[in-house]
């Protein structure tokens, strides 16, 4: 199942119909196809071979879906970057992938110019946005325009075509290996378990393309022949604008979106939405007072929930329409999609019985090839044939995955991945820090917010103010703490590991007593947890 089949197929059939919007730019199935075609040639001319990884750097747009399909019409490997790293980790991906060629969107500029100087291996920039190329940079309306387009390389089904970075399991970002057929494979699952007919739909994109959740729906929905509209960002309260121009009939949101885009929904203007058939989330489960908001104001929705990650393609699991239905199972990731088999399993790989707390595993098409350059972390991860999540959940008598918890205490803040050890060890540099745990606590906006627990170097108060400007030279602002506890010790395990635990436990409870209690009463429950909490620092 190659990834360039769905343009075969979509140009034999429905050559004229609209493809991709973009803003102004509206494309039909013939001319996504030609720039494809002749953007491969241009990657090919200016020194790209099958195999090379090419990176793009760039808010949502069509140049990013172009990107996609011509690496792999070229034979070469997709690899886009997350525009919402440090410049750092940003050069991290790009040496490690030594990636030669990088399409630069509006507003990048600057980073990329950073880029290359800092990375030997990066030595073409190519502009891929509306305004005009900057200095120093190609320019891919020219590239486009200068090129004859080239016949597809056919880029076979189990070769590596796409190179997405995550944090993984571990909290170190690395780059997890995906075939077309991986990708495919679990697009058509998800499609078949949530009961998606064969017809083209208009599907909104959101979420940035550098999230495999993302690119997996769109290249899933572009196999259909539906219509893709990308815009560049979340917007909440431009949703139901887009949503009746564009005539959209799908996205796909996490739930602290859908929150936001019901927050900003004013009265009377659900008929806005009245296209809108389904909705798609993940990342966290959706709550019952959130449905009920979502069936109050938009009752003719249809709701599934996808569970997953990068290394599965990335879906393992859904819950299906009529699951919403149950409220018991509300608080489940669903059952294992058709194109996946899912189990529990202790800490010796053995399958555990119903209702069991172990190691959720995955096994089928949809598994990743393996880490780049990691054969280490890809045997631990893929050992017995079985890919180990490093996230904790039970099963019911019935086949339904309930998540209990995230071994690598990944935070899930706004629908992105934090993982805490990475936070930790940018962290640790700053003098004022003598020991540091960071944990997710509950947040009304972002459903987890960051939350670091430190304790201070000598007389040393650290401010958060002073926390966040010190881990923004690190990392992504996302990734920053949005609340901070000072306390005089940790809690230990016996062996001398931190129990984070604890930690959540005793920040609930001081959150818990400063919601509903009295001042006196919050200042006890913030002295029990021998700490003083600092909060703001919005995105």
């Amino acid at each position: 199942m190659e990834l360039t089949q769905s343009l075969h197929r979509n140009l034999q059939q429905r050559p004229d119909a609209v493809a991709l919007v973009d803003g102004e730019t509206e494309l039909s199935w013939r001319e996504f196809v030609d720039e494809v075609a002749r953007l491969a040639a241009a990657l090919r001319a200016h020194g790209v071979e099958p195999g090379d990884r090419v990176g793009i750097l760039a808010e949502n747009s069509h140049r990013v879906v172009e990107h996609v399909f011509a690496c792999a019409w070229a034979g070469a490997v997709a690899t886009p970057v997350n525009y919402r790293w440090s410049v750092t980790e940003m050069a991290g991906q790009i040496e490690e992938a030594e990636v030669g060629v990088l399409l630069v969107g509006d507003g990048f500029a600057e980073v990329a110019a950073a880029l290359r100087e800092r990375c030997a291996c990066l030595t073409v920039l190519v502009h891929a946005d509306r305004e005009p190329a900057p200095a120093g940079f190609a320019d891919v309306r020219k590239w486009i325009a200068g090129a004859a387009p080239m016949a597809d390389a056919r880029l076979p089904a189990d070769a590596l075509a796409l190179l997405l970075y995550t944090g993984g399991t571990t909290g170190e970002p690395k780059g997890v290996m995906l075939s077309a057929r991986s990708v495919m494979t679990s697009a058509l699952g998800t499609f078949a378990s949530t009961g998606l007919p064969n017809r083209a739909e208009r599907c909104l994109v959101i979420s940035p393309l550098f999230h495999l959740a993302a690119l997996g729906n769109l290249l899933g929905h572009m196999m259909i022949g539906s219509t893709i509209v990308v815009v560049p960002g979340f917007d909440p309260a431009a949703v139901a604008e887009l949503v009746d121009r564009h005539a959209i009939t799908t996205l796909t949101m996490v739930p602290t979106m859908i929150a936001w885009m019901l927050d900003h929904l004013a009265d009377g203007e659900e008929e806005r939405l009245r296209t809108l058939r389904t909705v798609s989330y993940g990342a966290e489960s959706i709550s019952p007072e959130l449905l009920r908001r979502l069936r109050e104001r938009l009752p003719q929705i249809s709701l599934s929930q996808r569970y997953g990650m990068t290394e599965l393609g990335p879906v393992a699991t859904s819950l299906r329409p009529d699951d919403h239905e149950d409220p018991g199972l509300l608080a489940s990731v669903g059952r294992a999609a058709p194109h996946a088999e899912v189990r529990i399993v202790d800490p010796l790989g053995r399958e555990l019985p119903a209702g069991e707390v172990g190691e959720i595993t995955v096994r089928g098409d949809n598994v990743m090839l393996g880490y780049w350059k990691r054969p280490e972390e890809t045997a631990r991860a893929l050992r017995g044939g079985w890919m180990h999540t490093g996230d904790a959940g039970r099963m019911d008598e019935n086949g339904y995955l309930f998540l209990a918890d995230r071994l690598k205490d990944m935070i899930i803040t706004g629908g992105e991945n934090v993982y805490s050890a990475e936070v930790e060890k940018a962290l640790a540099e700053h003098p004022a820090i003598a020991q540091i745990a960071v944990i997710g606590v509950p947040d009304e906006r972002f459903g987890e917010r960051v939350h670091a627990v430190i304790v201070p170097r000598g007389e040393a108060r650290p401010s958060l103010e002073e926390l966040r400007g010190f881990g923004a030279e690190r990392l992504a602002r996302y990734k920053l703490p949005r609340s901070v506890q000072l306390v005089e010790t940790m809690p230990l395990s016996p062996v001398g590991k931190i129990l984070k635990r604890a930690l959540r436990e005793t920040a609930a409870e001081a959150a818990g007593a400063g919601a509903g209690a009295s001042e006196g009463e919050a200042a006890a429950a913030g002295a029990r947890a021998t700490a003083s909490a600092e909060r703001g620092a919005g995105e």
